[in-house]
């Protein structure tokens, strides 16, 4: 996985509530089970017209945020099914950071699963942060992790909360299968133990 450490970019402002995990990505894009091509799927019904053309006034289509990779949304941003294609989808895209003022659970946690920083923050603190999204390119959000602060266009700082754990993962990289890798030695001194007490269960 991917770690994160220190991002800074063009942040898309994205001020809808509730956006659940089909608005993230379309039950259409669900067949697959590969992590990467989701990225063409993202907000599809959002981003694309009837015709399969781009809908211009959808936020990730106009110039000065194509290349968003921090999304800024409204409250309990990731509700709905608990489909992991959603932060697949985010990934592939390029988005590294979603910051809100709320997620849900299930969502919250695949996000730290693929490399994803999903940063929460109150709800004046998101009104500063949208308001920054809306200057585009000609402003970047840096949000740094191991510090957990993000430092706005004008100098500003705002400081967000995280798990130790969670943040000890994404800093290195480290999904759950590298967890589990990670202690087996521990492991295979535990089944080694076993199977001298228990011969006749090896």
């Amino acid at each position: 996985m991917e770690k994160f450490t220190t991002l800074t970019a063009v942040a898309a402002p994205m001020p809808i509530i509730n956006v659940d995990t089909d608005m993230i990505i379309p039950k259409d894009y669900l067949k697959t089970i590969r992590r990467t091509g989701l990225g063409k799927g993202l907000f599809a019904e959002m981003r694309y017209r009837d015709d399969g053309s781009e809908n211009p006034d959808f936020v990730l289509n106009k110039p000065a945020w194509r290349n968003a990779r921090i999304l800024v949304a409204g409250d309990n941003f990731g509700c709905g099914s608990s489909r992991e294609h959603a932060p697949w989808a985010l990934a592939d895209f390029g988005i590294r950071c979603v910051i809100s003022t709320s997620f849900a659970d299930i969502f919250y946690n695949n996000c730290f699963k693929n490399g994803i920083l999903p940063v929460k923050v109150s709800a004046e603190e998101l009104d500063k942060l949208m308001d920054d999204a809306s200057r585009g390119a000609n402003a970047t959000l840096t949000v740094d992790l191991d510090s957990q602060t993000i430092k706005g266009p004008d100098g500003g700082t705002i400081r967000f909360d995280i798990d130790a754990d969670l943040k000890h993962r994404l800093l290195n990289g480290i999904d759950d299968i590298g967890e589990t890798l990670a202690k087996a030695p521990a492991i295979a001194g535990y089944e080694q133990r076993l199977a001298e007490r228990r011969p006749w269960a090896a």
